[in-house]
Protein backbone atom coordinates (compact mmCIF):
# COMPACT_ATOMS: atom_id res chain seq x y z
CA UNK A 1 0.00 0.00 0.00
CA UNK A 2 1.32 3.48 -1.06
CA UNK A 3 -0.12 6.40 0.54
CA UNK A 4 -1.70 8.55 -1.79
CA UNK A 5 -3.77 10.80 0.31
CA UNK A 6 -5.10 12.36 3.26
CA UNK A 7 -7.07 9.53 4.27
CA UNK A 8 -4.03 6.94 4.07
CA UNK A 9 -2.07 9.39 5.60
CA UNK A 10 -4.11 9.47 8.86
CA UNK A 11 -4.49 5.85 9.15
CA UNK A 12 -0.68 5.58 8.46
CA UNK A 13 -0.10 8.29 11.40
CA UNK A 14 -2.62 6.45 13.77
CA UNK A 15 -0.44 3.52 13.29
CA UNK A 16 2.64 5.13 13.97
CA UNK A 17 1.40 6.92 17.19
CA UNK A 18 0.14 3.51 18.48
CA UNK A 19 3.23 2.21 17.85
CA UNK A 20 5.11 5.46 20.26
CA UNK A 21 2.37 4.57 22.39
CA UNK A 22 3.32 0.70 22.45
CA UNK A 23 6.16 1.13 23.72
CA UNK A 24 5.02 3.43 26.79
CA UNK A 25 3.01 0.49 27.57
CA UNK A 26 5.74 -1.99 27.53
CA UNK A 27 8.31 0.35 29.14
CA UNK A 28 5.91 1.44 31.74
CA UNK A 29 4.90 -2.65 32.21
CA UNK A 30 8.78 -3.29 33.28
CA UNK A 31 8.36 -0.24 35.29
CA UNK A 32 6.05 -1.48 37.23
CA UNK A 33 7.10 -4.76 37.68
CA UNK A 34 10.53 -3.75 38.28
CA UNK A 35 9.24 -1.52 41.01
CA UNK A 36 7.18 -4.42 42.84
CA UNK A 37 3.53 -2.54 41.87
CA UNK A 38 2.18 -5.53 39.85
CA UNK A 39 0.26 -6.40 42.90
CA UNK A 40 -0.29 -2.42 43.88
CA UNK A 41 -3.89 -2.76 42.83
CA UNK A 42 -5.24 -5.97 44.68
CA UNK A 43 -8.18 -6.29 42.00
CA UNK A 44 -9.13 -5.43 38.48
CA UNK A 45 -9.77 -3.38 36.58
CA UNK A 46 -10.00 -1.48 39.05
CA UNK A 47 -8.12 -0.18 42.20
CA UNK A 48 -9.93 -1.30 45.26
CA UNK A 49 -12.73 -1.44 43.93
CA UNK A 50 -12.87 2.15 42.96
CA UNK A 51 -11.88 3.10 39.01
CA UNK A 52 -8.80 5.31 40.39
CA UNK A 53 -6.43 5.25 43.20
CA UNK A 54 -8.60 5.58 46.31
CA UNK A 55 -7.56 9.18 47.77
CA UNK A 56 -10.11 10.55 50.14
CA UNK A 57 -10.05 8.96 53.72
CA UNK A 58 -12.97 7.79 53.26
CA UNK A 59 -11.92 5.93 49.92
CA UNK A 60 -9.05 4.46 51.90
CA UNK A 61 -11.11 3.35 55.13
CA UNK A 62 -13.12 1.59 52.14
CA UNK A 63 -10.11 -0.47 50.77
CA UNK A 64 -8.28 -1.09 54.21
CA UNK A 65 -12.24 -2.90 54.87
CA UNK A 66 -12.73 -4.66 51.84
CA UNK A 67 -8.81 -5.69 51.17
CA UNK A 68 -7.12 -5.74 54.70
CA UNK A 69 -4.28 -8.10 54.06
CA UNK A 70 -2.96 -5.82 50.87
CA UNK A 71 -2.85 -2.03 52.89
CA UNK A 72 -2.63 0.70 50.18
CA UNK A 73 0.83 1.71 49.00
CA UNK A 74 -0.33 4.85 46.88
CA UNK A 75 3.11 5.04 44.81
CA UNK A 76 2.96 1.31 43.74
CA UNK A 77 -0.63 1.70 43.06
CA UNK A 78 -0.63 4.71 40.69
CA UNK A 79 2.30 3.03 38.96
CA UNK A 80 0.21 0.06 38.05
CA UNK A 81 -3.07 2.21 37.35
CA UNK A 82 -1.28 4.17 35.25
CA UNK A 83 0.05 1.55 32.98
CA UNK A 84 -3.61 0.03 32.85
CA UNK A 85 -4.81 3.62 31.59
CA UNK A 86 -2.20 3.73 28.97
CA UNK A 87 -2.73 -0.07 27.87
CA UNK A 88 -6.60 0.68 27.82
CA UNK A 89 -6.06 4.15 25.10
CA UNK A 90 -3.68 1.56 23.31
CA UNK A 91 -6.55 -0.69 22.94
CA UNK A 92 -8.86 2.07 22.16
CA UNK A 93 -5.94 3.06 19.23
CA UNK A 94 -6.42 -0.45 17.98
CA UNK A 95 -9.63 -0.79 17.45
CA UNK A 96 -9.86 2.22 15.80
CA UNK A 97 -7.00 0.78 13.58
CA UNK A 98 -9.67 -1.94 12.92
CA UNK A 99 -12.33 0.26 11.72
CA UNK A 100 -10.23 1.92 9.58
CA UNK A 101 -8.64 -0.79 7.99
CA UNK A 102 -12.38 -2.31 7.18
CA UNK A 103 -13.47 1.04 5.64
CA UNK A 104 -10.77 0.82 2.40
CA UNK A 105 -10.24 -2.63 0.63
CA UNK A 106 -6.64 -1.70 -0.41
CA UNK A 107 -5.14 -1.69 3.50
CA UNK A 108 -4.44 -4.43 5.35
CA UNK A 109 -6.26 -6.79 7.07
CA UNK A 110 -4.93 -9.72 8.75
CA UNK A 111 -2.53 -7.57 10.96
CA UNK A 112 -5.11 -5.72 12.54
CA UNK A 113 -7.33 -8.34 13.44
CA UNK A 114 -4.18 -9.94 15.12
CA UNK A 115 -3.78 -6.92 17.04
CA UNK A 116 -7.40 -6.57 18.14
CA UNK A 117 -6.94 -10.60 19.17
CA UNK A 118 -3.46 -10.13 21.19
CA UNK A 119 -4.73 -6.67 22.89
CA UNK A 120 -7.57 -8.69 23.86
CA UNK A 121 -5.62 -11.82 25.30
CA UNK A 122 -3.05 -8.95 27.04
CA UNK A 123 -6.59 -7.49 28.70
CA UNK A 124 -6.75 -11.39 29.96
CA UNK A 125 -3.39 -11.95 30.93
CA UNK A 126 -3.25 -8.72 32.71
CA UNK A 127 -6.19 -9.68 35.06
CA UNK A 128 -4.64 -12.96 35.66
CA UNK A 129 -1.29 -10.94 36.68
CA UNK A 130 -3.21 -9.91 39.85
CA UNK A 131 -5.86 -12.17 40.09
CA UNK A 132 -3.41 -15.36 40.11
CA UNK A 133 -0.93 -12.93 42.26
CA UNK A 134 2.32 -12.78 39.72
CA UNK A 135 2.21 -16.53 38.61
CA UNK A 136 5.48 -16.60 36.75
CA UNK A 137 3.83 -18.34 33.53
CA UNK A 138 1.39 -15.66 33.20
CA UNK A 139 3.82 -12.82 33.93
CA UNK A 140 6.39 -14.38 31.48
CA UNK A 141 3.14 -14.46 28.63
CA UNK A 142 2.09 -11.08 29.71
CA UNK A 143 5.60 -9.53 28.51
CA UNK A 144 5.92 -11.25 25.70
CA UNK A 145 2.06 -10.44 24.75
CA UNK A 146 3.35 -7.01 24.78
CA UNK A 147 6.35 -7.35 22.40
CA UNK A 148 3.83 -8.92 20.25
CA UNK A 149 1.87 -6.38 19.82
CA UNK A 150 4.72 -3.71 19.53
CA UNK A 151 6.25 -5.96 16.72
CA UNK A 152 2.60 -6.10 14.86
CA UNK A 153 2.32 -2.78 15.00
CA UNK A 154 5.55 -2.27 13.67
CA UNK A 155 5.16 -4.51 10.74
CA UNK A 156 1.43 -2.94 9.98
CA UNK A 157 3.75 0.19 9.41
CA UNK A 158 6.21 -1.07 7.39
CA UNK A 159 3.42 -2.90 5.66
CA UNK A 160 1.89 0.59 4.62
CA UNK A 161 5.52 2.00 2.85
CA UNK A 162 6.40 1.41 -0.44
CA UNK A 163 9.11 -1.22 -0.72
CA UNK A 164 13.17 0.12 -1.24
CA UNK A 165 14.15 -0.09 -4.48
CA UNK A 166 17.29 -1.35 -3.71
CA UNK A 167 15.62 -4.70 -2.53
CA UNK A 168 14.70 -5.52 -5.72
CA UNK A 169 18.83 -5.54 -7.15
CA UNK A 170 19.46 -8.24 -4.91
CA UNK A 171 19.39 -12.28 -6.42
CA UNK A 172 16.30 -14.43 -5.56
CA UNK A 173 18.60 -17.33 -3.94
CA UNK A 174 20.39 -14.55 -2.00
CA UNK A 175 16.79 -12.90 -0.46
CA UNK A 176 15.65 -16.61 0.47
CA UNK A 177 19.01 -17.08 2.07
CA UNK A 178 19.09 -14.51 3.77
CA UNK A 179 14.88 -14.81 4.77
CA UNK A 180 15.65 -17.99 5.64
CA UNK A 181 18.27 -16.84 8.09
CA UNK A 182 16.31 -13.37 9.35
CA UNK A 183 13.14 -16.19 10.69
CA UNK A 184 15.71 -18.20 12.49
CA UNK A 185 17.46 -14.98 14.16
CA UNK A 186 13.80 -13.52 14.59
CA UNK A 187 12.89 -16.53 16.66
CA UNK A 188 15.91 -17.01 18.79
CA UNK A 189 16.14 -13.54 19.63
CA UNK A 190 11.75 -14.40 21.08
CA UNK A 191 13.58 -16.92 22.49
CA UNK A 192 15.98 -14.80 25.01
CA UNK A 193 13.09 -12.47 25.64
CA UNK A 194 11.17 -15.45 26.67
CA UNK A 195 14.57 -16.31 28.94
CA UNK A 196 14.56 -12.80 30.57
CA UNK A 197 10.82 -12.60 31.06
CA UNK A 198 11.04 -15.85 32.95
CA UNK A 199 14.53 -14.57 34.79
CA UNK A 200 12.35 -11.66 35.64
CA UNK A 201 9.43 -13.75 36.88
CA UNK A 202 11.11 -15.82 39.37
CA UNK A 203 12.97 -12.52 40.64
CA UNK A 204 16.16 -15.11 39.71
CA UNK A 205 18.14 -11.69 38.05
CA UNK A 206 20.06 -10.75 41.18
CA UNK A 207 20.85 -14.25 41.84
CA UNK A 208 24.51 -14.47 40.14
CA UNK A 209 26.37 -11.40 40.58
CA UNK A 210 29.89 -12.40 38.96
CA UNK A 211 31.02 -13.21 35.07
CA UNK A 212 30.81 -15.00 32.51
CA UNK A 213 28.32 -16.95 34.02
CA UNK A 214 27.81 -17.79 38.13
CA UNK A 215 29.96 -17.47 41.04
CA UNK A 216 28.05 -20.47 42.26
CA UNK A 217 28.65 -23.98 41.10
CA UNK A 218 25.64 -24.05 38.53
CA UNK A 219 26.90 -27.87 37.25
CA UNK A 220 25.95 -29.04 40.34
CA UNK A 221 23.37 -27.38 41.65
CA UNK A 222 20.98 -27.15 37.53
CA UNK A 223 17.61 -28.15 37.96
CA UNK A 224 15.57 -28.59 35.05
CA UNK A 225 12.40 -28.69 36.65
CA UNK A 226 13.49 -24.74 37.12
CA UNK A 227 11.58 -24.16 33.44
CA UNK A 228 8.65 -25.86 34.49
CA UNK A 229 6.09 -23.67 33.32
CA UNK A 230 3.18 -24.82 35.74
CA UNK A 231 4.41 -24.52 39.43
CA UNK A 232 2.91 -25.66 42.79
CA UNK A 233 0.19 -23.25 43.74
CA UNK A 234 0.82 -20.70 46.11
CA UNK A 235 -0.73 -18.41 47.70
CA UNK A 236 1.72 -15.55 45.87
CA UNK A 237 4.60 -15.67 43.62
CA UNK A 238 5.66 -12.34 44.56
CA UNK A 239 9.52 -12.18 45.14
CA UNK A 240 9.84 -15.77 43.99
CA UNK A 241 8.82 -19.21 45.15
CA UNK A 242 12.23 -21.05 43.64
CA UNK A 243 14.74 -22.24 45.56
CA UNK A 244 18.39 -21.00 45.02
CA UNK A 245 19.55 -23.79 42.98
CA UNK A 246 16.49 -23.49 40.58
CA UNK A 247 16.97 -19.48 40.11
CA UNK A 248 20.54 -20.14 39.38
CA UNK A 249 19.76 -22.44 36.59
CA UNK A 250 17.44 -20.05 34.83
CA UNK A 251 20.10 -16.90 34.97
CA UNK A 252 22.84 -19.40 33.47
CA UNK A 253 20.69 -20.44 30.85
CA UNK A 254 19.61 -16.83 30.30
CA UNK A 255 23.55 -15.95 29.76
CA UNK A 256 24.28 -18.47 27.71
CA UNK A 257 21.03 -17.95 25.24
CA UNK A 258 22.45 -14.49 25.64
CA UNK A 259 25.85 -15.79 24.01
CA UNK A 260 24.07 -17.46 21.67
CA UNK A 261 21.71 -14.92 20.87
CA UNK A 262 25.25 -12.39 20.31
CA UNK A 263 26.54 -14.92 17.65
CA UNK A 264 23.45 -14.83 15.66
CA UNK A 265 22.75 -11.03 15.82
CA UNK A 266 26.22 -10.91 14.57
CA UNK A 267 25.91 -13.54 12.05
CA UNK A 268 23.00 -11.57 10.65
CA UNK A 269 24.30 -8.28 10.54
CA UNK A 270 27.44 -9.67 8.76
CA UNK A 271 24.74 -11.04 5.80
CA UNK A 272 23.19 -7.46 5.92
CA UNK A 273 26.48 -5.81 5.81
CA UNK A 274 27.66 -7.91 2.61
CA UNK A 275 24.09 -6.20 0.75
CA UNK A 276 24.92 -2.64 0.34
CA UNK A 277 21.15 -2.16 0.86
CA UNK A 278 21.03 -3.79 3.80
CA UNK A 279 24.17 -1.91 5.46
CA UNK A 280 21.91 0.10 7.59
CA UNK A 281 20.05 -2.59 9.14
CA UNK A 282 23.69 -3.71 9.62
CA UNK A 283 24.67 -0.84 11.90
CA UNK A 284 21.57 -0.77 13.65
CA UNK A 285 21.80 -4.65 14.79
CA UNK A 286 25.31 -3.82 16.07
CA UNK A 287 24.70 -1.10 17.89
CA UNK A 288 21.57 -2.27 19.45
CA UNK A 289 23.49 -5.76 20.09
CA UNK A 290 26.47 -3.15 22.13
CA UNK A 291 24.14 -1.52 24.17
CA UNK A 292 22.34 -4.75 25.42
CA UNK A 293 25.24 -6.22 26.29
CA UNK A 294 26.24 -2.59 28.51
CA UNK A 295 23.03 -2.68 30.22
CA UNK A 296 23.39 -6.38 30.88
CA UNK A 297 26.66 -6.33 31.90
CA UNK A 298 25.55 -2.93 34.28
CA UNK A 299 22.98 -5.07 35.47
CA UNK A 300 25.10 -7.80 37.09
CA UNK A 301 27.35 -5.35 38.14
CA UNK A 302 25.22 -2.49 39.88
CA UNK A 303 22.98 -5.11 41.12
CA UNK A 304 19.97 -3.71 38.88
CA UNK A 305 19.42 -0.38 38.76
CA UNK A 306 16.17 0.36 38.15
CA UNK A 307 16.47 2.75 34.91
CA UNK A 308 19.14 0.70 33.54
CA UNK A 309 16.63 -2.71 33.95
CA UNK A 310 14.21 -0.62 32.16
CA UNK A 311 16.30 0.27 29.28
CA UNK A 312 17.67 -3.69 29.10
CA UNK A 313 14.08 -4.53 28.16
CA UNK A 314 13.29 -1.37 25.39
CA UNK A 315 16.58 -2.38 24.06
CA UNK A 316 15.76 -6.24 23.73
CA UNK A 317 12.16 -4.91 22.19
CA UNK A 318 14.12 -2.90 19.84
CA UNK A 319 16.62 -5.92 18.74
CA UNK A 320 13.18 -7.62 18.14
CA UNK A 321 11.64 -4.94 15.70
CA UNK A 322 15.04 -4.54 13.81
CA UNK A 323 14.87 -8.42 13.20
CA UNK A 324 11.07 -8.21 12.33
CA UNK A 325 12.05 -5.11 9.74
CA UNK A 326 14.90 -7.20 8.10
CA UNK A 327 12.53 -10.33 7.79
CA UNK A 328 9.76 -8.42 6.19
CA UNK A 329 11.70 -6.54 4.00
CA UNK A 330 13.75 -9.49 2.23
CA UNK A 331 10.74 -11.59 2.21
CA UNK A 332 9.10 -8.75 0.39
CA UNK A 333 12.07 -7.80 -2.10
CA UNK A 334 11.96 -11.77 -2.79
CA UNK A 335 8.58 -11.73 -3.44
CA UNK A 336 9.05 -8.69 -5.63
CA UNK A 337 11.82 -10.25 -7.04
CA UNK A 338 10.06 -13.30 -8.31
CA UNK A 339 6.89 -11.65 -9.57
CA UNK A 340 9.32 -9.42 -11.97
CA UNK A 341 11.25 -12.57 -13.09
CA UNK A 342 7.35 -14.70 -14.22
CA UNK A 343 7.18 -12.58 -17.06
CA UNK A 344 10.07 -13.60 -18.44
CA UNK A 345 9.74 -16.81 -17.71
CA UNK A 346 6.69 -17.21 -19.16
CA UNK A 347 8.19 -15.57 -22.25
CA UNK A 348 10.73 -17.80 -22.33
CA UNK A 349 8.28 -20.97 -22.23
CA UNK A 350 6.21 -20.19 -24.92
CA UNK A 351 9.15 -19.06 -27.04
Amino acid sequence: MIINNNNDRYFFYLVSFSFVLSLAVVALGAFTRLTEAGLGCPDWPGCYGLLTVPQTALEQQTAAEFFPHTPLEPQKAWNEMLHRYIAGTLGLFVLAINLMAWRQVSRPKLVPILLLIMVTIQAVLGMWTVTLVLMPVVVMAHLLGGFTIVSLLWLLRLQLQATPVGMTQIGIKTLSRLRVAAIISVIVVILQIALGGWTAANYAALVCSQLPLCEANWQQLFDVKAFLLIQPQHDSYQYGVLDYGQRVSIHVVHRIGAMITTVVVLAMAWLCWRQPVLRRYSWGLVLLLTLQIALGVTNVVASLPLAVAVAHNVTGLGLLVAMVTISYRVGIGSRHSREAEQPLREEQSHG
